[in-house]
């Protein structure tokens, strides 16, 4: 059978175990943003280096109709 001490020694370990879970899920989610900021700001350089690229291009030339039609 068993004792209420036991099950409160089972119920601590389980609840300082989900503790460190908890704990390395928020340090992994941390990490995740700093990783998804790092990763924005990458792409906004690269929109913005985009954008430059086609001012600089010059005018577009819109596609027509080829001139048998």
């Amino acid at each position: 059978m068993v004792m209420p001490a036991d099950r409160l020694t089972t119920l601590e370990i389980r609840a300082a175990e989900q503790e460190k879970t908890i704990e390395e899920l928020s340090e992994q989610v941390a990490e995740q943003w700093k990783t998804i900021d790092r990763l924005r700001k990458t792409i906004d350089q690269l929109a913005d280096r985009f954008v430059d690229l086609e001012e600089r291009a010059g005018p577009r030339h819109e596609a027509g109709k080829p001139p048998h039609w």
